[in-house]
């Protein structure tokens, strides 16, 4: 009988087609589908009678299952896979008895063996198919419009998914057994162990299989994988199969990760923690640098592992380091966060060995120094683990210092993410550190003063004692002297061939015999005595080598050792105290072992201090770094530093509240996160309280609040409103909060006049939530606060007043309800007592009573009926004590003579004061007329006339409804005639208001006339009326009183202006600055030729009227009310002012106009033609500085693209190498794209001539360098070569290229405009003094259209240029036109379309 054929394990299913050799299994024959079905039951029978040995003949039967397994039935491939389950079950069960029978013979194993191995093909191949098909479906199954499909994959692959893990437990069991001896007692087949694990590792390629639903299958697959590694050898294999995976299948990482760790606990597997880690070491990091999937596998890999079992993790950390000087970003990070693991679990803690200290030293030091890495992920991921590392405590104290002192380093750092975890890790710093609860380094000084100084007096006290055991030098030598003798007599023996002599004698005898004393110190005698021997010849005669002259040159080198150290001993010891400050030294010579101990805990003491201190040091540093970051772009920096000040202040160091101040702005922050982000601050802060009772949390949230108000701005009030009236609405304030400020309103609870004043300001915030908080308390309001008291600090019955108005509330809600509006009669208690108040303090000193004045006729306008007659009442009565002073002052003027504080004109004198009180209440009363009449009145005429047009429709209604069948026609006329009365109305009832400001409020029968020439006299007077105070307001009140009538303000407007421009007191020229802004809302067409003189503001010498200025300019520009063209630079030269202050509102104000479409873009070539001109006066530096923010802005491919034509097209009118240089930076600043470098290279020739200038050619040169790290096709490299050796070609040669570019492109060079003088240039500082003839009222519009026309001459064909490339004479400039030819083509959106005028 011929032997059976032995079954070979193909590569491919195919390969058993075909015949491989005599003795191989070939099948015979596939099956058709049809006949799969009998052909399994003959199968199943033939397994009942003859067990697993009936594959040997129906081995095919399975093969062809598998053969035409897409297209077989369900049914088919589901029998077939049981029936394969229940062969091997059954051989795996029999194996051991068989394996266990020593008579087995060769026929018998080699058939058990054939029959094992077409089993196990079999059931393999058959999971592969399922899992293939499994992994399809899941697939389809995201498809929504494959429902068929997904039906189907339903049903076939049911039984496998519940089937999967018993087959992988299956083959556990089956590889656990001793298969070996079924090989004749050798390894198992690797081919063989390759089949049973291959399945396994098919199925982790299934990206699904990290859900946790595939636990289950995970763990499965873990055995079956630690049972062929522990039993078949598979060490190696797995190591290149799990490296390969990892490489190509990312979402392995964890899975294998969470399996050797396994491996490695349970089945004592370390060895291949080690064998991946090195596979994955010797990997070259310039091809993991290219292959960016690989890395993210061994990085997640490398992580996962070190977080699982970091003690073997540290023994191979060796083999990772190298790629810590690779290129992959991804691997520093993940061998640097395995280095954090291994610190948080293994190098943690006091009772570390002298290596493991080491070792840990080193990995702190590794990771420290990549805190400074090239690339920003690896800065941010190490302030991350550092973040870890503190928050597990795992930081020794001895580096602390260093690493905050990293942290605060990164935080100017240019990337976003980097600032954010800096910002974190220092928080955690807070929260962690060891030292105290409260980090406030002026509370340290004193205290670590005060124990060094202990400590020196301890160290004085110790050192008498240290000097008594001592041993003197002399008998030093003596105990000494037998091995110098030795070493010295060695010098005179023949020199042994591993001896070198490496010493020299030093050039002067000084530092020789420091040289030899310290060999002598070290028991280097040998060394000393052979130096000693060079320098007797070297310095024959001088002291000390000098012989007492002895032959014996052996006792001569002795003597000089001796002269030496017995010398230089005594001069040492004397010395040595003060420097020697350890405690184990002190150790040494102190014999009492009470004081030493004290000593040592007073050493520790002191150092525990310094650290402290250095600690509360740099968080402070921090604190002023990171409070900038406030306002920065990215929302999660900013809400990273409000956490931090939230956990600063809780910590106690005094800067925090600065911080906390800082960020109330941000309430109004657009950004939702921000501003919750504010709100849960202040939360924290105050309404977190941990006290226990209602009254103490209300006492401390009070006393809290109060802080922050003192000496608080009107903007920081006003954030603090708006905060406080949120918690008010969310009922976060509690009713003992209210009741406390009631009580220390009303002084039942004892407070000081500060705190009394806070908690009124602290109900009017709350009023802002509930105004029934003050409306049901008005009376308390008015008798407590506004009483005869009220004269003795006007400050309090002020902010009563500001509370007050909280009633007033908004008009516009009751509008829409058709309501009247809240007001209080005329003869309430309300208005009395205010009018009584502001008389009484008139005839006062006070400068509180101005402010209070001022709140009170506001308030006066807001609620009272017949606002008008109070305030004329006022008036009057001030008035008529002001006239009363006078007579009086005239009746003593003969005895007393004119005093200094009083102003006089030569027929009578009159205190300061007084008349600084009369005009501040003039101005004031006149500016709340003219509101009251446009805004209250008018509201007040709207309401009525929309009750009585109501009103009339229903009327209309009615009639129409009867009287419909015959009038169907008429019924649209009418309604057309309502709506023509609703449209003309409200120009109608303007119309009136108008008429009565221009007509009434200033003719000779008003009140205000007869305070008008005394305004004026002041104002033209400054000269007589030189107190500032006084020529401030009056300067104020002439403003407020140009808002009530056109004809007035046109008639008075030269006097202000010229007053703004020539007074020498600041405060005069800021207050003009914002009622001219008033006026130019108010009445543009006046305001708009003097606009000039207004932005010439934003260059006075004075920081407050610059900053002013520049306020005034933001609203008035971003309201369209002014001309920008050919002006804006000057609001970007505040960008370089010296006050940080100015700079922040040129910040905003670039900010806001960014938000206006293409505003900044539109005045950008326009500000660089201004800034880049000689005359005007700036720097080049300072015009990259704002240079550099204004292209911020410019974020667009399409504005970039055409920026880059424009500036191109600059270079042929630029004039000199300045402006070059300048256009060029700005060619530098943008981000060039694909088109844009296309542009480049067409306006080549525009700039050829100009590479000449290395600094022009640089700039090219960081263009083409950003252009190719953005990343290039490469269709656009060979682009970017070509011109950059165009650019080098160019720069090289120089001036050549100039006639080249001439000859492609002859365009020619516009005609010089006719030169001002230099001296009358408006860039040039501005002198406070200017020419009367400077403040001639402009020509209107439509006289200067005509002149323009007439002497304009006919139009030329345009040339590219900007608006500065012609200057102007100094009429030119003083009228403020534009000419036509410089208008934009595209009108920039916040100017006005009809105006057409020039600075």
């Amino acid at each position: 009988m011929a032997a059976a054929p032995e079954f070979h394990l193909p590569l491919a299913a195919a390969d058993l087609l075909r015949d491989g050799g005599p003795g191989r299994y070939v099948v015979q024959e596939v099956l058709a589908a049809r006949d799969l079905p009998p052909a399994l039951a003959a199968f199943r029978a033939a397994f009942r009678a003859r067990g697993a040995l009936a594959v040997l003949q129906h081995f095919d039967c399975v093969y062809s299952v598998l053969h035409h397994f897409r297209t077989a039935g369900a049914a088919v491939k589901e029998d077939a896979l049981e029936l394969m389950m229940h062969v091997v079950s059954h051989h795996s069960n029999e194996l051991p008895t068989i394996l266990s029978d020593s008579g087995l013979s060769h026929a018998d194993r080699a058939a058990h063996l054939n029959a094992l191995k077409m089993n196990c093909y079999l059931l393999t191949g058959l999971m592969d198919a399922f899992e293939m098909e499994t992994c399809k479906n899941s697939c389809l199954e995201a498809d929504p419009g494959r429902k068929s499909r997904k039906n189907h994959a339903k049903t076939s692959g049911s039984l496998w998914e519940e089937e999967r893990e018993k087959l992988l437990r299956l083959l556990t069991q089956l590889l656990q057994l001793d298969l070996r001896q079924l090989w004749g007692g050798l390894a198992v087949e690797e081919e063989f162990v390759s089949l049973m694990t291959g399945s396994c590792y098919r199925i982790l390629e299934n990206p699904s299989i990290g859900l946790q639903r595939y636990r289950v299958t995970r763990e499965a697959v873990t055995h079956l994988l630690a049972a062929a590694l522990v039993h078949c050898d598979h060490m190696y294999s797995a190591t290149l199969k799990i490296t390969q995976m990892l490489q190509h299948f990312e979402h392995v990482a964890p899975v294998f990760a969470q399996a050797v760790s396994l491996w490695a606990k349970e089945y004592g597997l370390k060895s291949l923690v080690g064998e991946l880690l090195r596979e994955i070491g010797q990997k070259c990091p310039q091809d993991l640098a290219r292959e960016a999937s690989g890395v993210k596998g061994y990085a997640a890999f490398i992580s996962e592992l070190a977080e699982q079992i970091p003690t073997l993790v540290l023994s191979n950390m060796s083999v990772l380091l190298p790629h810590l000087d690779g290129e992959s970003y991804t691997m520093r990070n993940a061998i640097l966060a395995a280095m954090a693991e291994v610190l948080v679990q293994v190098l943690n803690g006091d009772q570390l060995e002298e290596s493991a200290r080491g070792t840990r030293d080193k990995f702190l030091d590794m990771l420290q120094a990549h805190v400074c890495d090239v690339h920003s992920f690896v800065r941010s991921r190490v302030l991350q683990l550092f973040t870890r590392i503190v928050q597990c405590k795992a930081l020794p104290l001895t580096q602390f210092q260093s690493v905050v002192s990293l942290a605060v380093g990164r935080l100017k750092d240019k990337s976003v993410l980097v600032v954010k975890n800096a910002i974190q890790l220092l928080a955690a710093f807070l929260s962690n550190n060891p030292f105290s609860s409260k980090l406030s380094w002026t509370d340290l000084d004193e205290p670590l003063k005060k124990e060094v100084q202990k400590l020196k007096e301890m160290r004085d006290r110790s050192r008498p004692t240290a000097v008594v055991p001592v041993i003197p030098p002399e008998e030093e030598w003596e105990a000494m002297l037998p091995e110098v003798r030795a070493a010295t007599q060695q010098l005179f023996q023949p020199l042994q061939e591993e001896e070198e002599e490496v010493l020299e004698v030093e050039e002067t005898v000084e530092r020789t015999v420091e040289q030899i004393t310290g060999l002598l110190k070290k028991l280097h005698y040998k060394s000393a005595a052979r130096l000693t021997q060079k320098a007797l010849c070297r310095f024959q005669g001088k002291e000390p080598f000098i012989g007492p002259g002895e032959e014996n040159e052996e006792a001569t080198i002795l003597g000089v050792l001796k002269r030496l150290y017995t010398g230089s001993c005594p001069g040492e010891n004397s010395e040595d105290p003060p420097h020697d400050s350890s405690s184990d030294e002190i150790a040494e010579v102190v014999q009492e072992e009470q004081p030493q101990t004290e000593l040592v805990k007073q050493e520790m003491l002191v150092h525990y201090l310094q650290d402290a201190y250095n600690f509360s040091v740099k968080i402070t540093e921090a604190l002023n770094l990171i409070s900038k970051m406030m306002y920065e772009n990215s929302v999660s920096v900013v809400q990273e530093a409000i956490e931090f000040f939230v956990t600063v202040s809780q910590f106690g160091v005094p800067q925090a509240l600065l911080g906390v101040r800082r960020m109330l702005p941000l309430i109004w922050s657009k950004e939702p996160g921000i501003k919750e982000a504010v709100l849960n601050a202040y939360r924290q802060l105050y309404l977190s309280s941990s006290e226990d009772s209602e009254r103490a949390k209300a006492q401390a949230l009070v006393h809290s609040l109060s802080l922050i108000m003192v000496d608080a701005s009107l903007g920081t009030i006003q954030c603090l409103e708006e905060i406080i009236s949120e918690f008010v609405q969310k009922d976060e304030i509690k009713p003992a909060v209210t009741q406390l400020l009631w009580e220390r309103f009303t002084e039942k609870s004892p407070c000081s006049s500060l705190e009394r004043r806070a908690a009124v300001m602290l109900l009017g915030m709350m009023a802002r939530g509930k105004p029934e908080i003050i409306g049901s308390n008005l009376d308390i309001l008015v008798t407590m606060g506004l009483s005869e008291k009220a004269c003795e600090d006007y400050r309090l019955p002020q902010e009563v007043c500001n509370v007050i108005s909280k009633l007033a509330g908004n008009p516009k809600p009751a509008l829409e309800k058709n309501s009247a509006p809240f007001r209080l009669p005329q003869n309430h208690m309300l208005f009395g007592c205010l009018s009584e108040t502001v008389s009484k303090g008139f005839a006062q000193p006070s400068s509180h009573w101005i402010p209070f004045m001022e709140a009170a006729v506001t308030l006066i306008y807001q609620l009272a009926e017949g606002a008008e007659e109070i305030c004329a009442d006022i008036l009057h009565v001030c008035s008529q004590q002001a006239l009363e002073k006078l007579q009086e002052a005239d009746e003593q003027k003969a005895d007393a003579g004119d005093s200094p504080h009083r102003v006089s004109d030569g027929s009578g004198s009159l205190s300061t004061f007084l008349l600084l009180h009369l005009v501040a209440l003039v101005g004031q009363v006149a500016l709340q007329q003219v509101a009251y009449l446009e805004v209250s009145v008018s509201a007040e005429l709207r309401r009525r006339r929309l009750l009585k047009e109501e009103k009339t429709k229903k009327q209309s209604d009615t009639s129409s409804k009867k009287q419909r069948p015959q009038s169907t026609g008429n019924e649209t006329t009418m309604e057309e005639e309502l709506g023509l009365v609703g449209a003309t109305a409200d120009d109608t009832e303007a119309e009136l208001i108008r008429s009565i400001c221009e007509a009434e409020l200033l003719d000779g029968k008003h009140l205000f006339s007869a305070f008008v020439p005394l305004v004026l006299k002041i104002c033209n007077n400054p000269g007589l009326y030189s107190d500032s105070a006084l020529s401030a307001a009056a300067a104020l009140t002439l403003g407020k009183l140009c808002m009530i009538s056109s004809e007035f303000c046109d008639s008075h407007l030269r006097l202000l202006f010229t007053m703004m421009e020539k007074s020498t007191l600041p405060d005069v020229r800021s207050n003009l600055i914002i009622a001219a802004g008033d006026l130019a809302i108010r009445f543009p067409n006046l305001v708009e030729p003097w606009t000039s003189h207004l932005y010439a503001r934003l260059r006075d010498p004075c920081p407050s009227v610059r900053q002013t200025a520049g306020l005034v300019m933001t609203h008035l520009i971003l309201k369209d009310m002014v001309k920008v063209k050919g002006q804006v630079s000057e609001m970007a030269t505040l960008l370089i002012d010296p006050e940080e202050a100015i700079v922040t509102v040129a910040q905003n104000f670039f900010g806001e106009l960014a938000n206006k479409g293409n505003a900044v873009y539109n005045l950008l070539p326009d500000i660089i033609s201004h800034l880049s001109d000689p005359n005007s006066g700036i720097e080049e530096e300072s015009f990259h500085t704002i240079m550099r923010h204004l292209f911020s802005y410019i974020t667009k491919d399409k504005q970039t693209e055409s920026l880059v034509e424009k500036l191109c097209q600059r270079f042929r009118t630029a004039r000199t190498e300045r402006q070059y240089r300048d256009l060029s930076h700005c060619l530098a600043l943008l981000p060039v794209s694909e088109r844009g470098l296309h542009k480049l290279q067409d306006n080549y020739d525009c700039f050829a001539d100009k590479l000449q200038d290395p600094a022009v050619y640089n700039c090219f040169q960081t263009v083409l360098a950003r252009f190719r790290r953005a990343g290039i096709k490469p269709e656009t490299k060979a682009l970017a070569e070509e011109l950059e050796q165009k650019l080098s070609a160019s720069h090289n040669r120089g001036l050549d290229s100039t006639e080249t570019c001439q000859d492609g492109s002859q365009t020619p060079m516009p005609a010089p405009a006719k030169r001002k003088p230099i001296g009358s240039s408006r860039r040039q500082p501005l002198t406070p003094a200017n020419t009367d003839n400077d403040f001639v009222t402009p020509p209107s519009r439509t006289l200067r259209n005509h002149k323009r026309a007439q002497k304009r001459p006919p139009r030329k064909k345009a040339i590219i240029t900007f608006s500065s490339d012609e200057e102007n004479n100094s009429e030119d400039e003083l009228l403020a036109e534009l000419r036509e030819e410089e208008t934009p083509t595209k009108t920039t959106p916040i100017t006005r379309s009809s105006a057409r005028r020039r600075r």
